[in-house]
């Protein structure tokens, strides 16, 4: 039930069609009690902007879930940015402050790497491999890297979105080995795939299974379908894996810890989520 008293969440973006968020969050809220509610808001890139400045007017918002076309342009409408949001080069939450300033923030990567922690894999000095640098891929690298890693390996076909975040990454994390330009999986302790590649069967793997060592740990973000070709081809070498789709509800714990209301375990998150499988 929405009221008078109810507090806004936007999810802004264009089109709004694919959103799942809002069959994830309110359902939760309407669990726990909690009298807020996510609101898709479908706004199209010319008009997000001025669209953007207007919203924060309301007097019963807490703040905005940010998908795309709107990660990049946000990142020069809020007052202050995380430094894994500057690092990753695309903001996908806001918070508005009691004091009326805006934080914009970043939890794609801390999804993915909040499951991987809970697999077990310790990541603190270990080497990385993250294989697309787009909208998905950046994040996760930004979250590995203040997680801890030693090393990360980027690769894209457009070699300029790897040199571009391989710059940020190392202004920010000035400790961490970057290198760019080779997708080979062998030597890293985690491989993961940020590319679209996976949502066709017949797609190629978007890297070399057979250079992979059994030991490693390889995540997925095509959430399609669950086991996708490549991380079929992980399992069969032996390797731990993590699907696409827990990146989304590891990451929603992050959001509700951000916005202040507390927080969920994906398992509570998945048991009310009425996003079909």
């Amino acid at each position: 039930m929405i009221s008078g008293t109810t507090t806004l969440i936007a999810h802004l973006g264009y089109p709004t069609f694919a959103f799942k968020s809002p069959l994830i969050y309110n359902p939760w809220f309407e669990k726990k009690d909690i009298d807020a509610v996510v609101v898709p808001m479908g706004v199209k890139a010319e008009d997000y902007p001025t669209f953007f400045r207007s919203l924060f007017t309301l007097t019963n918002i807490r703040g905005a879930l940010v998908t795309m076309p709107h990660k990049v342009t946000t990142m020069g409408l809020v007052d202050e940015l995380s430094p894994t949001a500057a690092a990753a080069g695309a903001v996908n939450a806001v918070l508005l402050r009691e004091d009326g300033t805006l934080v914009g923030e970043q939890f794609d990567g801390t999804g993915f790497v909040r499951g991987v922690l809970r697999k077990g894999l310790t990541l603190q000095g270990k080497k990385a491999l993250v294989v697309g640098n787009g909208g998905v891929g950046s994040p996760i690298a930004a979250s590995l890297a203040e997680e801890g890693v030693a090393e990360l390996g980027l690769f894209d076909p457009n070699t300029a979105a790897s040199e571009s975040l391989a710059q940020r990454l190392t202004a920010h994390y000035p400790r961490l080995q970057v290198t760019t330009g080779s997708k080979d999986p062998a030597g890293y302790d985690l491989a993961v795939n940020a590319t679209p590649l996976g949502m066709n069967d017949d797609d190629p793997l978007p890297m070399d299974v057979d250079r992979l060592a059994p030991t490693a740990f390889v995540g997925e973000v095509v959430m399609k379908q669950e086991i996708t070709p490549f991380l079929r081809a992980a399992q069969e070498k032996g390797c731990k894996v993590q699907v696409g789709k827990d990146m989304l509800f590891e990451m929603i714990p992050a959001y509700l810890e951000f916005f202040g209301f507390g927080t969920a375990t994906p398992e509570e998150l998945r048991a009310v989520s009425l996003v079909e499988d």
